[in-house]
């Protein structure tokens, strides 16, 4: 009795809830300078397309959301410009926001995932090609033009590049450019891309050595001890080349400084020597980009967090009290403290401080990283992705209570329907794992997900399903031994409820009820 008493107050409470929610204000536009055509659903979509074939335009979608650094930093840097919007008038440019109801099925039809993704289409609605985006602003602009002019898929190129045939110049730009990254393995499995490109590298024309270089920086640091490129002189020669003309380091920012630690790995091959000259090169090249006043804020902290992450080399990705130069944490805090002071645009505080913080405490920081943190939440228009980074300093400190406190003051601001199925993801997930003996609570946020799922018709696809089996995954480990059984039973009712309201032959009906179906260890 003591049992069901709790589950209907559980349920009774969740009921209140939803029924109190303010209706939540429509995703605004990614900028306001330019036309941004919003959809949430296939027709939004194929109404767009019917305007770039009757304008004979291309089709650019934007997939994002509000809360995303990343998304944030093209906001503040690409999609504000004035030669973006003068570009934007070759194009129909459509905003696909992921927690815009109907989102995550576009996501599925599009094969986007993460935020951001920038995909350009043939106005017939052929895919040309994938936009990387953390290159340079007039990258971004200069790719956009090239595939724009060249209309050729780059799933053709990869074809005609594998067979040997004639590429030209900016076709080869095109293949070296492309956002692998938010590829969704379409063009190659993960596993066999580090394989490719270094193939790719190979094949470039002698006269195309820029192109060259980007292909095998991509490889090196897709590469790992198991598949992919390895390491010899001449491949290491060719990258501190690179490093030491500030022109290539410019063009191939994005690698610098987002693989630097992964490449100095792969190249090293476990030899001391070769590490520490090749992180000393790095490092030099990335304190340029850090002292470049034409680069954006971001892109300049994001440099001098590469530093720390190179600096932290020998010491494991867990520790929490590390040593380095004092110069450089010196550096750091000088550099953060001034960001803090001088950023005025909301979208852009929203790409920096995030950055800032975990780079604090990367560097060991970490009442610095919480305090920058917490001043920041009142300036932030998804002050909940702060909390959750607050909520992760208190946890890798071992402040298990105070990491739940952060975590659920983040799931209960938390906005959207998306994003509120990963935020509580990753709030149940703490609980079962910092408070495992919390059972009342597991059951309160687990039943609260379930049933914000039923007010949504698009919790069962892309990342929303993927939020909800992270769910089931938990839940099944904290079952393991059984012992939770009768609550995982009583969530398992609520949830039959929830997928009997899908139709039968839609798939994610089928989502819907495996997603509990191995947290019971009876039945598995």
């Amino acid at each position: 009795m003591k049992s069901r008493s709790l589950f209907a107050s559980t349920c009774l409470a969740l009921a209140a809830a939803l029924v109190a929610a303010p209706a939540l204000a429509a995703p605004g536009p990614p900028s306001t300078n330019i036309a941004w055509v919003p959809a949430a659903a296939d027709a939004d979509v194929d109404r767009a397309f019917a305007q770039a074939r009757a304008q004979g335009k291309p089709l650019l979608l934007y997939w994002g959301a509000s809360w995303c650094p990343p998304c944030n930093r093209l906001k503040a840097t690409l999609f504000n410009r004035q030669d973006f919007a003068l570009q934007a008038r070759s194009f129909v440019a459509v905003h696909v926001d992921g927690d815009r109801p109907g989102a995550q099925r576009l996501g599925a039809r599009f094969k986007v995932s993460g935020y951001p993704t920038l995909v350009l289409f043939s106005a017939a609605g052929a895919e040309i090609t994938r936009l990387p985006g953390d290159v340079d602003a007039e990258q971004v602009l200069s790719l956009l033009q090239l595939g724009m002019a060249t209309g050729r898929p780059v799933k053709s190129l990869l074809v005609d590049a594998r067979a040997g045939k004639p590429l030209t110049a900016g076709e080869w730009r095109q293949l070296a450019f492309y956002s692998y990254a938010t590829d969704h393995d379409q063009l190659v499995p993960k596993a066999e891309l580090a394989s490719l490109l270094a193939q790719l590298a190979s094949a470039v024309p002698a006269a195309e050595r820029q192109t060259a270089d980007r292909l095998w920086l991509l490889a090196l640091g897709a590469s790992n001890e198991s598949r992919g490129v390895k390491a010899d002189a001449a491949l290491r020669q060719r990258v501190q080349r690179v490093l030491a003309d500030p022109v290539l380091v410019r063009s191939h920012m994005d690698l610098i400084v987002g693989s630097a630690d992964e490449i100095v790995r792969t190249l090293a091959d476990d030899d001391d020597a070769v590490r520490a000259t090749l992180s000393t090169a790095f490092d030099a090249a990335l304190a340029r980009l850090q002292a470049d006043a034409s680069l954006a804020r971001v892109d300049r902290l994001s440099a001098l967090s590469a530093r720390i992450a190179l600096a932290r080399q020998g010491e494991s990705k867990s520790a929490v009290q590390v040593k380095l130069p004092a110069s450089l944490t010196d550096e750091l805090r000088a550099f953060v403290a001034r960001l803090d002071r001088e950023i005025s645009d909301g979208y852009e505080r929203q790409a920096v401080i995030p950055e800032a913080a975990y780079a604090l405490g990367r560097a060991g920081l970490w009442s610095e990283s919480n305090a920058l943190l917490e001043a920041n939440l009142a300036k932030s228009h998804s002050d909940y992705y702060l909390m959750s980074q607050l909520g992760s300093n208190a946890r890798k400190l071992g402040r298990h209570d105070e990491a739940l406190r952060w975590y659920a003051q983040a799931f209960d601001k938390s906005v959207g329907p998306a994003t509120r199925l990963q935020w509580g993801a990753g709030y149940l997930t703490a609980l079962v794992e910092l408070a495992p003996q919390d059972a009342v609570r597991i059951e309160r946020v687990a039943a609260q997900l379930i049933g914000e799922a039923q007010q949504d018709a698009g919790a069962f696809d892309e990342r929303s399903a993927r939020s909800l089996q992270r769910v089931g995954r938990r839940l099944a480990s904290w079952n393991a031994d059984g012992k939770q059984a009768a609550v995982l039973a009583r969530l398992q009712t609520r949830l039959d409820g929830v997928c009997a309201r899908i139709d039968a032959g839609d798939t994610r009906r089928s989502t819907c009820e495996r997603l509990l179906k191995g947290a019971d260890p009876k039945a598995a």
